[in-house]
């Protein structure tokens, strides 16, 4: 078998081998995969949440554009549809009905969930005083609540329990006509918890489906407008968004690079045949990750339009350089040792993203190392062998010549060069704006007219909360609970010190099994309650027998088997609950919810009495999440341009060469910098990556351009093949900032907007003096 036919054999295997692969990979397109592995407990509370907590499940909903009264009926009706609807846990609108079950669910289990329940309380004089304050009530404007009550409560437990109820909702949401209701902005407001997980897109979809749908029945002809946030409206949106990002951006640079090729080649066949390392490199990549990773992310194939960018420079490069006097076999020798050590700098470049914390920038590092190598190899000998026998080269449009001509004459004006770099480093040392992304709103993908309608909608619902939470990890819900118990105890003394205004907490709605036992335990059995029931109700004015139904309950509670979690489905309750106490991979989460927090020192140190208890601030804690990554960012940078030094040291063994292959990547790495401080963009951790790859692609310009420093006579030449590839670059890049995805745009305008300076400043800096 001859050289020939071995290339193309490997080839066509490696093809069939990737396309298995592939057809049975599932595109992920969750952006949890962008979001960093917490660095520590407080953080990893953060990311878990946005990952899969209760909250990434909730939707609010606002009902407007018609009259109050239509926008009560039509969320009525939704109501009514939606609570049929086996996709929805919680659907709440503040309907009495759903009050109604709340307030049966309280009543029904008022003794072991009241934290009053003393065995005090039920003793003669506990009960004597109860009842006095019954009286008081009863004259009250409450009175016909506490009237409707008293038989059956008399120590008061229902009004406490709803009382702390109120306390740990912050009030909710106004209501009007029956329903929540905004008057602030005139709509109707509904709380509606998904079944699926977080992570499951494709049942946020359904669901979302399905409420637009009851919305449409509701609304009929009306002009209602219907507004939808929350993370699963988030989640769907961005994957739509990935989704398209990743089709129109790869077909729009395989577009541009593809016509701006055929115009120089004029020949369809060359354009086929420069696109086979391209695709074989892309089916590489995604076949790489996948077997890694057992998926692959939406924006790791949006990211193959960059394969595409910098992939096809290696069939520019021996197309272009190849002639008459240099036939391919030649020519692929020619140029393979500076192509192999470019394709190494760029390796270097992209090897960076292997070790973040981000999985997703791990994938897409996966995939374009795979996919570069794939396609230098593909170019070395596979290439080769398909160009037909008497291929001799691409002949040169007098345009490109012209231009390279004219390049080649930028000689003169090197001085320009430190002149620009000087005036960029004074931008950027004047420069008082924020240099780096403050927030986590960075990273995401949402809109900033999303970000806006979902900060309504939270304030018209007063979310409660001030974002400040005391977070317990045990390895068994009991455990959790109990600990929950204990951290109540130790915040209830510093609501007095006016160290906080109040919190929230799991234990409110289902107690630990031994805070359930005890206060079954302070219960007096029947007989021992009648007795001090009588005696204490000597010189009032209560009826005898009047609290019957008091003696039965206490009775019932006693014996009663202990509550659950499932005891709460189908109340609103559950929905709180759930929030507050969550099983996850490697036990169970307890989080107190803290209001008005005045004294943080305190709190800390009130909760340090419980071990494994941290006080988590989510603001706090996601702004140095974010700082944590950006120094990861400049960590891996650093890292992976001393790689690239390295290799280049290592390569051309002469700090000469090395200085003058280094200058034009600096400078265009400073200038790309200053155009992006003066565009106000404050630079995130995407284009600390994308500034990378400026170094390792622009190095692969510079290593040509120091291959030819004794070859003076066919510079033109490779400087047109450079001016193609870099064209090539440019546009597969540059596509990238069109992009609504933050990953994506981060990377794609720092890489586009640098290697064209790469390719200006090493045509300045670096051709011969005796080039003509």
């Amino acid at each position: 078998m001859t050289a020939r036919s071995t290339a193309l054999l490997a080839w066509a295997i490696v093809l069939a081998g990737c396309i298995v692969v592939i057809a049975r990979l599932r595109v992920d397109t969750d952006m949890a995969a962008f979001l960093p592995r917490s660095a520590s407990p407080a953080q990893r509370v953060l990311v878990d949440e946005v990952r899969d907590g209760v909250l990434s499940r909730l939707v609010l909903l606002g009902i407007e554009g018609v009259s109050p009264d239509q926008a009560v009926t039509i969320s009525k009706r939704m109501a009514a549809t939606l609570r049929e609807e086996p996709r929805f846990s919680a659907v709440e609108n503040g309907e009495e009905a759903g009050f109604a079950r709340d307030r049966d669910f309280l009543w029904s289990h008022r003794y072991v969930l009241s934290d009053a329940i003393t065995a005090d309380r039920f003793t003669e004089a506990g009960l004597h005083m109860a009842l006095e304050h019954d009286l008081a009530e009863l004259g009250s404007a409450a009175g016909f609540l506490v009237k409707d009550m008293l038989p059956g409560d008399p120590t008061g437990e229902m009004p406490h329990l709803l009382f702390q109820q109120r306390q740990g909702n912050g009030g909710g949401p106004d209501r009007s006509r029956g329903v929540w209701f905004s008057p602030h902005d005139g709509r109707a407001l509904m709380l509606i918890r998904l079944r699926a997980a977080g992570s499951d897109i494709d049942g946020a979809q359904r669901a979302l489906t399905a409420i637009h749908a009851a919305f449409h029945q509701a609304s009929g002809e009306t002009a209602a407008r219907l507004q939808v946030t929350g993370p699963p409206v988030f989640a769907v949106e961005a994957r739509d968004r990935i989704k398209s990002d990743a089709a129109r951006l790869s077909m729009l640079a395989a577009v541009l690079v593809a016509t701006a090729l055929l115009l120089v080649y004029r020949s369809p066949r060359v354009l086929a045949l420069s696109f086979v390392p391209v695709v074989t490199g892309a089916l590489a990549g995604v076949a790489a990750v996948g077997l890694a990773f057992r998926q692959v992310h939406g924006i790791t194939l949006g990211f193959g339009s960059t394969l595409i960018g910098e992939a096809v420079d290696y069939a520019v490069y021996l197309f272009t350089q190849t002639g008459p006097a240099s036939p391919v076999e030649q020519t692929i020798r020619r140029i393979w040792p500076t192509l192999r050590l470019g394709v190494l700098t760029s390796v270097c470049g992209f090897a960076a993203m292997l070790l973040s914390s981000f999985e997703g920038f791990v994938q897409l590092g996966l995939f374009t190392i795979i996919g570069l190598l794939t396609a230098a190899c593909v170019t070395r000998w596979v290439l080769p062998a398909l160009l037909p026998a008497h291929f001799a080269g691409v002949r040169q449009p007098p345009a490109m010549t012209a231009i390279a001509t004219i390049a080649a004459r930028l000689r003169r004006y090197r001085i320009g060069v430190p002149v620009m770099v000087l005036a960029a480093i004074g931008t950027l040392a004047m420069d008082r704006g924020p240099f780096w992304a403050g927030d986590l709103t960075s990273l995401s993908p949402i809109s900033p007219a999303a970000q806006r309608l979902d900060r309504s909608l939270r304030q018209d619902m007063k979310v409660p909360g001030d974002g400040v939470l005391i977070v317990v990890r045990r390895p068994d819900q009991e455990a959790a609970l109990q600990a929950a118990d204990r951290l109540s105890a130790l915040l209830s003394p510093l609501i007095a010190r006016k160290a906080l205004s109040g919190f929230d907490t799991p234990t409110r709605y289902l107690p630990s099994l031994a805070t359930q036992r005890a206060r079954q335990a302070a219960l007096p059995d029947p007989a021992l309650l009648r007795t001090n029931l009588d005696q204490a109700m000597q010189g009032l004015p209560f009826q005898a027998g009047l609290f019957v139904p008091f003696v039965a309950a206490i009775a019932a509670a006693r014996t009663a088997p202990p509550l659950t979690a499932a005891d709460l489905d189908g109340t609103s309750l559950s929905l709180r609950l759930d929030s507050l106490l969550q099983h996850q991979r490697d036990g169970w989460v307890a989080v107190l919810s803290l209001r008005g927090v005045t004294d943080p020192s305190a709190i800390r140190q009130a909760i340090a009495a419980e071990p494994g208890a941290a006080y988590v601030d989510l603001k706090t804690e996601s702004d140095r999440l974010l700082s944590t990554y950006l120094r990861e960012g400049v960590t891996l940078a650093c890292l992976g341009a001393g790689a690239i030094v390295l290799l280049l040291a290592a390569s051309l063994r002469s700090a000469t060469r090395l200085l003058l292959v280094m200058a034009p990547l600096v400078a265009s790495v400073v200038m790309t910098l200053a155009i992006l401080r003066l565009g106000g963009h404050a630079l995130s951790i995407f284009n600390l990556f994308g500034l990378l790859l400026v170094v390792a692609i622009g190095s692969n310009y510079c290593l040509f351009f120091d291959r030819q420093r004794g070859d003076a006579e066919d510079l033109p030449r490779v400087l047109s093949s450079l001016l193609l590839a870099n064209g090539c670059t440019v546009a597969g890049f540059g596509v990238l900032a069109l992009s609504s995805t933050p990953v994506l745009h981060g990377l794609g305008m720092p890489v586009a907007i640098g290697t064209l300076f790469s390719l200006l400043f090493a045509t300045i800096l670096m051709t011969p003096a005796h080039a003509r």
